[in-house]
């Protein structure tokens, strides 16, 4: 029992050490969060709470109505560089952030 116990207890620690690395990969660019992605095996996204860690780590803190941070992307051709702030107030602009795949 108190064998059980100690294993128990172990693989808590382990397990809860597990989820503060993924939390705080979770906070870091995304170029740092892809990398230490590539070495997490598949199974850990069925054992950690890998969608409400995401959710909060990655929470921005925008309410509606607010100013969009600025920032400025390459088109898709790579000739210029599209800044959001050289069109506010000239036209509508719509941000889309995901995959098309």
């Amino acid at each position: 029992m108190r064998r059980l116990l100690k294993i128990t207890g172990i693989l808590a620690v382990v397990y809860i050490l597990l989820v503060i690395g993924l939390y705080s990969a979770m906070r870091q660019p995304p170029e740092v969060f892809g990398w230490a992605m590539r070495h997490v095996p598949k199974v850990a996204f069925f054992l950690l709470p890998f969608e409400p860690l995401w959710l909060h780590a990655r929470a921005g803190h925008l309410k509606l109505g607010d100013i969009a941070p600025d920032f400025s992307l390459h088109t898709v051709d790579k000739k210029s560089v599209a800044q959001l702030s050289s069109l506010r107030g000239e036209k509508p602009v719509v941000l889309v952030f995901g995959s098309y795949t």
